[in-house]
């Protein structure tokens, strides 16, 4: 069954593993999501039909290599339980690594003074996104700004 009526499948799940790898272009890549208002109703559509996609072939083969070769910074100034391990759990079961940095920002050179656009320049040396959880509102597109890599809103001073 269809998730979204008209939206072609993304994965023929007889045929994986064979096509765990193969994801074509979705025009999302390289884009920073910082608001939900960056989203109108076909694209929030779009991005469930495909996240529903991945959770069945996850689910039917424990897990895959979309991402693999891909790795996320995990940059969390705030403690966070779910949003952290949502985001960790989803990289890894589609094959990506991650750099999780959450509880360790008292730990790292922000503690020492390091203002968050010159931790976004460093972090993006090893990472192809950033995942940013920070109390100051407006810090995600600060981040956006300052980083060449994707930056992913996971709370900013709401």
């Amino acid at each position: 069954m269809d998730y979204v009526k008209g939206l072609p499948k993304l994965f023929d799940l007889e045929a994986l593993p064979a096509q765990a790898s193969a994801m074509p272009g979705n025009g999302f890549a390289g884009q920073d999501v910082i608001s939900v208002d960056q989203f109108d109703r076909d694209k929030l559509s779009y991005i469930f039909h495909r996240a529903h996609e991945m959770r069945e072939m996850v689910e039917r083969v424990g897990s895959c290599n979309l991402l693999q070769g891909y790795v996320l910074a995990c940059l969390f100034y705030e403690p966070s339980t779910r949003t952290s391990s949502s985001f960790i759990a989803a990289m890894e079961r589609l094959g990506g690594s991650v750099i999780p940095i959450t509880q360790g920002v008292q730990f790292s050179s922000v503690s020492k003074g390091e203002s968050l656009p010159d931790t976004v320049r460093t972090l993006e040396q090893y990472a192809d996104v950033i995942v940013l959880r920070h109390p100051e509102v407006g810090s995600s597109r600060i981040a956006a700004e300052a980083a060449t890599v994707p930056v992913i809103n996971a709370g900013d001073g709401i």
